[in-house]
């Protein structure tokens, strides 16, 4: 079986890591495409060394830009590489532009599509990644869902054929890699902070990256009165810098971490703050308090077992909640037991064939 995997940000890195190894472990042959949405050394090369995920094969290398901008470059790189390669499909993963830009390219040239985290829903279409899900849905041959909740998104939207109900593969991750990060990750020494004596805060969304948006945001996070840790996104480094210079508090800038050090800090924080759909799941899966600064998500189970509140525009409640999270009703083994990837391979396996190329 030869496939092509096209990835381009952090969270993919982070599925493909294991669904690469257990493609490879059964003999099949994975061309891998970056297309190089997330280009820093912190937001990619990293994650690619800790995980040991295999160095791409090609790098497209589409940098920032407008949506169209990355949509399209990355179209254009994509469809040269699969006329060249000729897989038997490819694999697209979540909700970003190189996950549509592989969609279209893929379909337009009548080949197999695989999408992989299929049927999220924030049912929110001013979100850029809703419009991706969607349209990458639509054209998907198999289509490996998380949970019951995004088959039945699908089911909804008339997409029954080819669902997979397999588990998250950031799961599989999670019970990868949670020993090493414990055992080499330094973070924790590194900042003098406690379990659960400090915040963890990620903003990246262009909604909550405007100015006035921001600005209340670090507030109302710097008034808990303790350590708050705030990897930067590239996007908003240089609003935070200006911002953080007029509010006082122990907001703690840092670049971008890798994958380990993510991990640790998620693990042990008092609360995660946030506006990432990953961060979110990962909060949960961790059984640590989390605060989306959001009006929606796409984890609805995280929301309904109590252990993830969202903000909205209750920007000022956040001291509050940070201080007396409610009390969590249940926590449950919603997004499977850690072996999605092998499912997902031994499915692809028998519709296409076991052979290695």
């Amino acid at each position: 079986m030869k496939v092509v995997t096209i990835v381009g940000a952090r969270p993919q890195f982070v599925k493909a890591s294991v669904v690469s190894k257990a493609l490879r472990s059964a003999g099949h042959t994975e061309i891998l495409v970056n297309t190089g949405q997330h280009y820093d050394d912190n937001m990619a090369k990293i994650f690619f060394e800790e995980m040991h995920i295999p160095k791409a094969d090609f790098n497209l290398g589409v940098g920032s830009g407008s949506h169209a901008v990355q949509t399209a470059a990355s179209m254009i790189g994509i469809e040269k590489i699969i006329e060249e390669v000729k897989p038997d499909f490819v694999i697209v993963y979540g909700d970003t532009n190189a996950t549509l830009a592989g969609a279209l390219a893929v379909k337009k040239l009548n080949l197999k599509l695989v999408h992989i985290e299929a049927g999220l829903r924030s049912f929110n279409r001013d979100m850029p990644e809703e419009i991706n899900r969607i349209v990458t849905d639509v054209l998907s041959d198999q289509l490996f869902v998380p949970t019951q909740v995004a088959a039945d998104n699908l089911k909804k939207e008339g997409i029954e054929r080819g669902v997979y109900v397999v588990g998250d593969v950031m799961v599989d991750a999670l019970q990868t890699y949670s020993r090493i990060a414990e055992q080499k990750s330094t973070i924790l020494k590194q900042f003098g902070i406690k379990t659960d004596k400090y915040l963890l805060l990620t903003i990246h969304r262009p909604s909550n990256s405007d100015v006035n948006r921001l600005r209340p945001i670090l507030e109302q996070v710097s008034k808990a009165k303790i350590p708050v840790i705030f990897p930067v996104h590239p996007r908003v480094k240089s609003k935070v810098a200006d911002l953080t210079q007029d509010i006082s508090g122990s907001i703690i800038l840092i670049d971008p971490v890798g994958y380990l050090d993510m991990m640790v800090l998620e693990k042990h924080a008092k609360v995660i703050l946030t506006d990432s759909g990953g961060i979110q799941k990962e909060a949960y899966c961790h059984q640590r308090y989390c605060l989306t600064i959001r009006s929606e998500t796409e984890w609805v189970e995280t929301v309904n077992d109590g252990w993830n509140y969202l903000v909205g525009d209750e920007l000022d409640r956040i001291p509050e909640l940070i201080a007396h999270f409610p009390t969590p009703i249940r926590w449950l083994n919603h997004y499977g037991d850690g072996h999605a990837a092998n499912r997902i391979v031994s499915i692809l396996s028998e519709i296409y064939g076991n052979q290695a190329e």
